[in-house]
């Protein structure tokens, strides 16, 4: 794993446990493939910690852009309901 700085290793590890951002978004902005975020991940976090997030993110296809059903945004449920303007 190449030098990161406390900077690049906090937002690394942010995008990380976020849902929707992909392995391959990190990758391309911190040229990181996602064995070392995983490396990174369990490095930096408690046990417990690392233990949830790599229960979660081996549960969602969206951390893979080819497993995606969807391009890019949000992918929004059908029944979600709609914003309505005040009368």
């Amino acid at each position: 794993m190449s030098e990161l700085t406390e900077e690049e290793k906090s937002r690394i590890i942010e995008m990380a446990w976020e849902d929707r951002t992909p392995f391959d978004a990190i990758k391309a902005q911190f040229m990181l493939p996602e064995q070392e975020v995983k490396e990174l991940m369990r490095s930096e976090l408690k046990t417990g910690s690392y233990k949830a997030w790599r229960k979660r993110v081996s549960a969602r296809k969206t951390k893979h852009l080819a497993n995606r059903d969807f391009a890019v945004g949000r992918l929004n449920a059908k029944t979600q309901n709609k914003i309505r303007k005040p009368k």
